[in-house]
């Protein structure tokens, strides 16, 4: 095992020793309702439906079913579960909360959103920007697949120029192996926008997934009639849903309300998933150099889009 790697494990075991003592996962009293964490999230799972069987709540939960067996008895015996034949499949039993089991998840969720609400409240907006995330990368990443949350598609907002920064350096050092030398590239083209920003011909789209940035499309004035598409990244997250198409569409469609007659863009010939949607959207490869860039030796490529037949 790596020195990283060993640092990682150390960092999600601290992580847990964390998160189980802050939820309150050591005790038997989660919230003040005399629940363990375990029995809560039981009752959470029973008041998402309207009738659901302990096999498949075994299931869905990884709890041994002997221990969900005597959680459910439990319920059953404060008058919070009932428990009748399904009226789908007469072999199985069907569970379902009562209005006094209902009653005391809404008192735990009161008790879970003020806590959470607490913390809110002690953070600046950056910080809570921060907070969705890192949690929304900690689940993906520990989750080891991609979330299935919402997408949604808007203008740059403060901090977002250091997200599109850090993304494409970490994305593009991870997967191409290109040096700091593009990370300063990004960083150049970033602040430009920035400085010499022109509202109604220029935009920089970002995609969030739950919340947080996961994508980016910058379209910027080359010259009168023209508009440069940069900067078009998604990060692993959020890969396979179509997203960078979505982003593309998106710049194309803004370029043509505010008047441009064409669309470049430089990109490079190893960014396969990228040259498909220009290519799918109707850019042409225009012309191709040899260059050595990010220490890597590469192959430019300009693509262009006639943007007044569309």
């Amino acid at each position: 095992m790596s020195e990283s790697d060993s640092e990682a494990v150390a960092a999600i075991r601290r992580f847990n020793r964390f998160h189980t003592r802050w939820v309150g996962a050591l005790g038997g009293d989660l919230h003040g309702s005399g629940l363990t964490l375990t029995e809560a999230r039981v009752l959470y799972e029973l008041a998402q439906i309207e009738e659901g069987r302990a096999g498949d709540l075994a299931q869905a939960l990884a709890l041994d079913p002997a221990y969900l067996s005597r959680i459910l008895k439990r319920f059953e015996a404060q008058g919070w579960l009932i428990r009748q034949r399904s009226a789908f499949d007469g072999r199985a039993f069907a569970l379902s909360l009562t209005g006094s089991g209902r009653g005391i998840f809404a008192s735990l969720e009161r008790a879970s959103r003020a806590q959470a609400e607490r913390i809110v409240a002690r953070l600046s907006a950056s910080e809570t920007t921060r907070l969705i995330t890192a949690l929304g990368d900690t689940e993906a990443l520990l989750g080891g697949g991609r979330s299935d949350g919402s997408v949604s598609i808007r203008e740059h907002r403060p901090g977002d120029m250091g997200w599109v920064v850090g993304a494409h350096a970490r994305l593009y050092c991870d997967e191409l192996g290109w040096d700091i030398g593009f990370e300063a590239l990004v960083a150049e083209i970033a602040g430009e926008f920035l400085r010499n920003f022109k509202p109604g011909r220029e935009r920089c789209f970002m995609a969030d997934v739950d919340g947080s940035p996961a994508g980016s499309a910058f379209v910027v004035e080359a010259d009168d009639m023209t508009a440069k598409l940069r900067l078009v990244l998604v990060e692993k997250r959020a890969q396979g849903r179509g997203l960078g198409k979505r982003l593309v569409a998106e710049a194309i469609g803004f370029a043509r309300l505010a008047g441009y007659r064409r669309m470049v863009l430089w990109t490079n010939d190893v960014l396969h998933a990228a040259r498909a949607i220009y290519a799918a959207e109707g850019f042409r490869l225009v012309a191709e150099e040899r260059h050595r860039s990010f220490g890597q030796d590469l192959v430019g490529e300009t693509w262009e889009l006639d943007l007044s037949s569309g």
